[in-house]
């Protein structure tokens, strides 16, 4: 899977990239026909401390899976991100086999 990482107004240092790639890419335990992922970071402006926002997108064939999280950290956004993306796919695969 081809996964192209955008880190918007920041430069991503190569250990964020290097965990972004390392969890994204499990997603294909799950699923072999994941054909993409396309991840966003970015900073939100404002005064919470929840202001690092990753959205994670998954090109499979006949749908696109999509999660966005805002957390503390980059990598706990990521980390839940990918957590919601697993169930997806899973559930996207069982009804995949039931038709």
């Amino acid at each position: 899977m081809k996964i192209k990482i955008q880190s918007i107004h920041f430069d991503a240092d190569k250990k964020l990239l290097e965990h972004i790639q390392g969890k994204v890419s499990k997603l294909n335990h799950f699923h072999d026909g994941i054909l993409s992922g396309d991840v966003i970071l970015r900073v939100e402006k404002g005064s919470v401390p929840e202001n690092k926002v990753a959205e994670i997108k998954l090109l499979i064939p006949g749908s696109d899976l999509f999660t966005k999280r805002q957390c503390k950290t980059f990598e706990e956004a990521i980390d839940t991100g990918v957590e919601a993306l697993t169930k997806q796919v899973k559930k996207h695969k069982e009804k995949m086999k039931g038709v």
